[in-house]
This record gives C-alpha cells, structure tokens and sequence, in this order.
C-alpha cells in the first residue's frame, strides 16, 4: 500500500473498519444500505488517521457470497507484491521451511513449455493429526497420498492439478487482472478454491508442484467432522458439475487431458454414486428374477441349468468391491516415503483398525450428496470446525446427521437381501452365494453401525441410557418457528426437505419416480403369500392396496384420538383402543381359520408393506403443498414420525445389547484411540467414578 515515508513507523496501526452508508437511488421512496470496506492508517506520531482505501461493495458482507472467498476478494486488493500465498486457518508453518521461499518463488522465473511461466505454485502438505485417533490416521494417510503422489501426477504429466485451498502461491498480477483468486457465488461456487485453478487454466496458465517445501495442515480428527467435510465437498462437486467452468474445460481440452480431468476432479464423485447405483440395480434386477418366476424357469431349463458364467464373473468382481484399489495409492505413498515392509504393516494395521468400515461409510456419504445435489441442487456450506479434539456424540446427533444418508438406504437394502435369501433359489447348490452378497453385506453393516463403532465410548451403558433418553425427548419436541432442529423432530425433518422447497418441477416428477421402487416390494411378495393360494389375478395386488389403506386409516383414528380425547377424556380414547384391538383381533381370527392366512404371511406381510408406507412418505414430501392444500399434510408427518421410531429403535437395538457387555467399551477405546489416549481415557472414567461416589455415598 502507497504510504508516506514519513508515517512509515513501528508504531503505526493498521486495521480494517465497516461502516454503512444510505444512498437514495432515483426512487425518491426506495432506500439500498451499500456497505464500504475502508482501511485506516493511524499514525502515534502525528495522532491522525489516514484514509488509505475504501472499497464500495455490492451488498450486505453476509449476503454477497460464501464467506472464505468473499474474505479472499476483499483482501487482495490490500497485498502488494508479485505473489501472493494462500494459507488457511488448519494449516501451520515451520521455521526450517522458511529458508526455502526464495527458492520457490525462483521458479516463477523458470519458463516452461515454450515461453510460458507458471501461474500458481503448488506445494506439498504434512498433515500432522494422525495420531489422535484411527480415523484421525485414516484421513491423515489419505490426505498425505493426495498432496504428494497424487498431485505430483496430476501436475505432470496430466496437467490438470488445480488448486484445492491448500498454500500454494499465486501470481499475483496474472490473477488480480483476471478474476482474482476466487470466485464467491453463492451455492455454485461452494468448493470455491477450484475455481481458482478452472479460472487460471482457462485463461492460459498453468500450475506445477513442488514437494522440496511443506506446510503443516491439520484434518478432521472425529467421525461427524470428517462426514460433514465430505459432504460439502460432494455438494460442491455436484454444483462443479452444473457449472459452466467445467463446461468450458471439457470443451478445450484434448480428449486425453479431459479424461484425465474428468478422472481426478467430478469424475470420481460420479464414479462412486454409480458404485452405488449398481447395488440398487444388481439387487432390484435379482428381486424382480425372483419374484417373477425368471429365475426359476433358468433353474429348471436343462439348456442353461449348467451355465455358471454369469455366477463366476460375479464371484470375481466381489472381491475387489470391498475398495482395496482405492487404498492402492496410499500403500504406495508409505512405500516412497517409509519402505514398502512399513506400507504393507500400515495396510494391516488399517484393517485391522476397521479402515474399510470406514471407506465404505464415506463411500455413502459421497453418492447421497452428490446425487442429492445434481437432482435438486441447493448445496450448502457445512461447518465442521476443524477441532483438534475427540468427543461423545449423541444418539440424537449421528441420526440427525446420517439418517437420510445411510441409515434409510441401508434400511432398503437390507430388506432387499432378505427377500433375495427367503425367496431366491440361486446358488444354492454352490458355494458362490458367499462371494456373491458378502460384499452387500458388508455394506448395510457399515452403513448402519459404522458411526457407533467409530464413537468414542459408543458401548458405555450410562452414556447409552443417556442418548436414549436424549433421542426420545428430541422425537417428542413439538417443531415450531425458533425451534432448531436440534431441540425438535419436527423441525428437523423440515431441514431435511429443504431442497424439496426450492427444485423445481423436474426434480420433483424425479423423487416420485424414485419412490415408485418401493411399491415392487408389495407387488412382488402378495403374489408368493399362502393366503393368495398362488392366484395371480390382479384382484389379489387390489385387497394388499385395501389392507394398507385399512392400517392407514386405523392409524390416522388412534392419532386423532390421542389429540382430542388423549387429555380430557381419557376413557373415551381407551374405549376407542380397545374396540379397534377387537376388530383386529376379529379380523385375524377369521383370516387364520377361513382364509389360510400363516405366521410366515404375518412377516411376508411387514416385509411389503413397511416399504410402501415409506414410498407414501416420499411421496407426500415431495407433494408438500398439494397436501397441505387439501389437509393431509398432518397425517403424512405422523406417518414419518412413527417410521422414525421404528428405524431409530431397529438402529439402537445392537448398540444397547453391546453396551450391556464391558469388554466391548474397552476394546472399542484401544481400537479407535493410541495406547496413551486410551490410558488418559480410562483415567478419567475412574475419576469419574470415584467422584460420583464421594458425591453420592448411597
């Protein structure tokens, strides 16, 4: 900044000021508030402030656009200088490293391809926050492979390595003539550090790496910080993918360099939401075979009775779908870096540790919202907090945060191999059928108990009476305006559909179709009932539509009768259940003895029926307005919060019966944690202890 020779002292003092101007536009009725960044010089020696800049912005600083690149905007008009390093706030530096800057801003000097100079200087991170916890070592290897040997190849020979909010340095007069460093738009713009990257290769730069120089980073050490993480990056991703930068790249590239792109930028996202769209699609096609006769008529066809083709190409594919090859770049980094006996002792460890729990989980946390947001849009930014600290999370909050993501689409799938175990007929007579569905398995477990088994002290019985206690206050919290979702149900499931307000009509037709899959559940099971006595009339699939809208109705009766007679007349709201529980019983009666109904019927029965309640529920979510309309919107709400129960209780089930055993907390603690946080651990439950009982000598 141009100041005055003589003002020049170690005395003065630099800061920034906001203050708010009206301005009175043509309109002698409007009024615009247009905020003005000014900096101030204040000089001890002559005791004046000097005005050095004042910068008018376009609106509010909270409405502009993201926070961090509106911050970077804003500031780089105040730097000086050719270059200009970008750091953030999780990442420190080392003295030793220092010596080494002049050598790295050298190779701004050092043309390359021709005439040419690089634009952004890339460097290399050390993370230094792996030894806190397992997952903690998880990120820290997977970040590590990525700033080193995988950027390294992107830089050269790819040529596609952009910037990815790490410190790299920029040239200052090539980008604040050209867009600056970032680009702040809301929603599109949500990963904005790419962009700088798009916007430098568009307009003729490109960007090397350099490994000889590190700065320390810091990653998230704790399951809820690391999901909350990946689920912004995928939502960014997904906005990347509709943008038009990337529209613009794929169009210049040369169809290698934009394979390489597509490969190492949204290529991957799209990649891991069809690993899981491939499961869907397997275990449906199956469904469909099963339930439809296909299979059998395979089985018993003397011509393709001995056909195992399709069985042992699938057998071979399972085995790499536990994501073995996505852990290939992070043995060879260890390999470069510490010896391959130690890279190969590390992948053990890792196993061993539950790495690919891990992988797997966040494998779901990519597709839901990269999915989510190509269909409806709408991303978000997601704080995570970068803490350096490990900590309890509640009952409450993992199924806030993963309930839509994993715990509904493990749900799904594990009622869809159930039904391929009782009613299919393949592979029976080998031993594929192992090979086959291990890896599905594998999944729903990960899917489902993955954030327990990675919570510190997720097995200890009072912290899980607590949670339970936690989650069945928040399910009974009325939602309300001013209520977070945090205190309320309600609330929160609103949260939840938030992108349903705003995607338009596509979107919506979309999320029918998708809850349409639902219904092959009950379509497929009547027809194998006993009681339909192998009818395959379509009257049969009409009284299943009868008895669920029966059990609706009976629902919405008891619902209604809780609300008006629940508090002043409470005989009357018992008499009203003890007629219905009659007619239930009378109605089962009759079906067990005139009409052939069995007990493998009653279980049939849920296992068609809990689907298409929730295919309702989507249904009615994505139908909001014309419901409220038309005032079933309650009804479709009390439909959710009862599947909420139901998923919560099946979900909480395991984790309570493990609580019960105390082997379980410690062999969790010594899996998740290093020997000496596990030891500070235990210490501290026994302070704990002996501090209730002085406490409490009863």
């Amino acid at each position: 900044m141009a100041v005055k020779k003589k003002n020049r002292d170690a005395k003065q003092l630099c800061f920034l000021i906001w203050h708010q101007t009206t301005h009175l536009l043509a309109s002698k009725t409007t009024t615009t508030i247009r905020p003005l960044q000014t900096m101030l010089l204040f000089s001890s020696t002559s005791g004046m402030v000097m005005e050095i800049y004042r910068i008018k912005l376009p609106g509010l600083p909270t409405e502009i656009g993201e926070g961090k690149p509106e911050n970077q905007n804003h500031a780089i008009i105040f730097t000086r200088g050719e270059a200009l390093q970008t750091i953030d706030m999780n990442q420190d530096n080392y003295f030793e490293e220092a010596f080494k800057m002049r050598n790295v801003l050298a190779e701004f000097l050092k043309p390359r391809r021709g005439d040419r100079r690089p634009t952004i200087l890339g460097l290399r991170e050390h993370i230094f926050t792996g030894s806190v916890s397992s997952l903690a070592w998880f990120m820290s290897n997977q970040e590590t492979s990525f700033v080193t040997i995988g950027q390294r190849i992107l830089a050269n020979p790819l040529r596609v390595r952009f910037h990815y909010g790490h410190p790299d340095i920029f040239d200052r007069l090539f980008h604040i003539t050209r867009g600056g460093i970032s680009k702040a738009s809301k929603i599109i713009n949500l990963s904005e550090d790419i962009f700088a990257g798009y916007n430098s290769t568009l307009r003729g730069g490109f960007i090397t790496h350099h490994e000889y120089i590190q700065v320390g980073k810091g990653r998230d050490v704790g399951m809820n910080q690391i999901s909350l993480f990946e689920a912004k990056v995928a939502n960014g991703n997904g906005e990347q993918t509709l943008s038009r930068d990337v529209y613009r790249l794929g169009r210049r590239f040369d169809f290698y360099r934009m394979l390489s792109f597509y490969f190492t930028t949204v290529g991957f996202y799209f990649s891991s939401m069809v690993t899981v769209l491939i499961v869907y699609v397997f275990l449906y096609g199956r469904l469909y075979m099963v339930m439809s006769g296909v299979e059998q008529e395979i089985l018993e066809n003397p011509a393709i009775h001995q056909t195992k083709a399709l069985e042992e190409a699938l057998a071979t594919q399972s085995v790499f779908q536990l994501g073995l090859l996505l852990v290939l770049p992070m043995v060879m980094e260890i390999g470069l870096e510490k010896g391959f006996r130690t890279a190969l002792g590390d992948f053990i460890i890792m196993q061993l540790q539950l790495a690919s729990v891990f992988f797997t989980f966040q494998l779901g946390t990519k597709a839901h919202y990269y999915g989510r947001t190509i269909l409806h849009g709408g991303s978000k930014y997601r704080a995570t907090g970068r803490g350096f600290v490990v900590f309890h999370a509640k009952f409450a909050d993992n199924y806030r945060m993963y309930s839509r993501s994993h715990f509904v689409k493990g749900l799904e799938l594990f009622i869809l191999l159930i039904v391929y175990e009782v009613y299919g007929e393949s592979y029976r007579s080998s031993n594929l059928y192992l090979f086959i569905t291990f890896s599905m398995w594998f999944l729903v477990a990960s899917w489902l108990f993955a954030p327990f088994v990675f919570n510190p002290s997720g097995f200890d019985w009072q912290k899980t009476v607590d949670d339970w206690t936690d989650w069945k206050r928040w399910m009974g919290n009325r939602g309300g305006i001013g209520i977070s979702p945090d205190k309320s149900w309600e609330s929160w499931w609103d949260e939840e559909q938030e992108h349903l307000k705003h995607t338009n009509i596509r979107g919506r037709v979309l999320e029918i179709l998708l809850a349409f899959r639902f219904f092959i559940y009950q379509y497929g099971i009547v027809y194998h009932l006993d009681i339909a006595h192998h009818i395959k009339s379509l009257l049969v699939y009409g009284l299943s539509w009868v008895v669920m809208v029966t059990v609706l109705l009976v629902l919405k009766m008891v619902s209604m009768g809780r609300r008006r007679f629940g508090t002043d007349f409470q005989l009357m709201f018992r008499i009203l259940k003890a007629l219905l529980f009659l007619g239930f019983m009378s109605v089962m009666t009759v079906l067990f003895v005139v009409c052939g109904l069995t007990i493998s019927d009653l279980f049939a029965a849920i296992l068609a029926f809990l689907p298409t309640g929730w295919a309702i529920v989507l249904i009615g979510q994505a139908l909001r307005g014309l419901l409220k309309r038309i005032g079933l919107w309650e009804s479709i709400k009390e439909l959710g919060r009862a599947y909420e129960y139901i998923m919560g209780l099946i979900i909480f089930m395991p984790t309570a019966i493990l609580s019960w055993f105390p082997f379980v907390s410690e062999f969790q603690t010594r899996l998740l944690f290093n020997q000496a946080f596990s030891r500070g651990l235990q210490i501290s439950m026994i302070l704990s202890g002996r501090k209730d009982k002085t406490t409490n000598p009863h």
